[in-house]
């Protein structure tokens, strides 16, 4: 069994766990520790460290181990974590590459943003030494949402793997964190949205305006705090900002959103530095042979964090209110 263990200094005490694991004597970028904590290669005292704990803060004392060839912790088809600079590669054959995008990053570059990095370029860099052609367009996520992006390798895989987003056949799964709490529980969103131009948002419009384009997402509650939901979201159409502006229409912004937060009752109070959407699962059959490939994301690092504030939150506003009552019911009752 391979394993590098540390032992966290008193210096060190009150680290995040995946920002202690990228040190450069250790692991050397976070995108490395987060894909082995994602593949249950971490272990803290002995107890493994899955995704959900990348925000975990380290105490003086602890033992950090790494256990580089766990059985089953290898990435197909190639073992060991691949990057391409801060992207994390989760797939990559003769056909096509599959990439886990850090928020921040653009999916491919725009002119408009010509000084941006953009996780296009990263690939492109990362195909270059084996002679390869540049990396062709598949789809995108916006550059604020993490999570998965699948490119293509020859013009033929790149037409085939369109055809089957532009007929709704890959399964995209999103987790989002918005205000409220949607009701009912699970459900469908359907509108019609048109994109402007020149502010370059999606606005919602009449079904039979020219240059509407139908959105259809399918969505579930997987957890309820006291004024935030983390929520599922199955894409069955892919327009640009889909699942922002139809939270955003039925009153559920995502926290940390930006743009589409118009309307009565728009929240702000809790701090994210972005639009808290994760590209989560992606599934789609292979071009060359048609069998059926399937990729998670864990969420990254920001976002458990979110959720873990947003836990603690909910207790912290349960145990006030039990505080309350306990309070209340020492108080001596008046007489009438």
């Amino acid at each position: 069994m391979a394993a590098n263990e540390w032992t966290v200094e008193p210096e060190e005490s009150g680290a995040r766990l995946d920002k202690f694991l990228a040190a450069p004597q250790r692991l050397g970028s976070r995108a490395k520790a987060l894909a082995a904590l994602a593949r249950g290669k971490i272990f803290v005292n002995d107890d493994e460290a899955r995704s959900d704990a990348a925000a975990r803060r380290l105490e003086d004392g602890d033992r950090v181990r790494i256990w580089m060839d766990r059985p089953g912790s290898a990435k197909a088809p190639r073992p060991g974590p691949q990057t391409a600079g801060d992207v994390e590669i989760l797939f990559e054959d003769a056909a096509l590459i599959v990439v886990n995008k850090p928020a921040g990053l653009l999916s491919v570059p725009l002119e408009r943003k010509s000084a941006a990095p953009s996780v296009y370029d990263e690939v492109e860099r990362h195909l270059r030494p084996s002679g390869k052609r540049r990396p062709l367009i598949v789809h995108r996520i916006d550059q604020d949402t993490s999570g998965l992006v699948v490119f293509a390798k020859d013009t033929e895989s790149q037409a085939r793997l369109k055809a089957q987003f532009k007929r709704r056949q890959p399964d995209r799964v999103y987790l989002a964190v918005v205000y409220g709490h949607p009701s009912p529980a699970s459900g469908q969103w359907r509108d019609h949205l048109v994109w402007d131009e020149k502010a370059l948002i999606q606005k919602e419009t009449h079904p039979r305006d020219p240059n509407a384009q139908e959105a259809i997402s399918d969505y579930r509650v997987l957890e309820r705090y006291k004024d935030t939901s983390l929520i599922e979201v199955r894409l069955q159409s892919g327009r640009r900002n889909q699942i922002r502006i139809q939270a955003r229409l039925r009153g559920h912004t995502l926290v940390g959103e930006k743009r589409y937060t118009f309307g009565p009752g728009t929240l702000r109070s809790i701090q994210f530095e972005r639009h808290a959407l994760h590209a989560w699962r992606l599934a789609f059959d292979h071009p060359s042979d048609g069998r059926r490939l399937q990729f998670e994301a864990p969420p990254p690092a920001d976002f458990a964090d979110l959720l873990q504030r947003l836990s603690n939150r909910e207790k912290l506003t349960d145990a006030k209110y039990d505080a309350d009552r306990d309070r209340a019911s020492r108080q001596p009752r008046k007489e009438p």
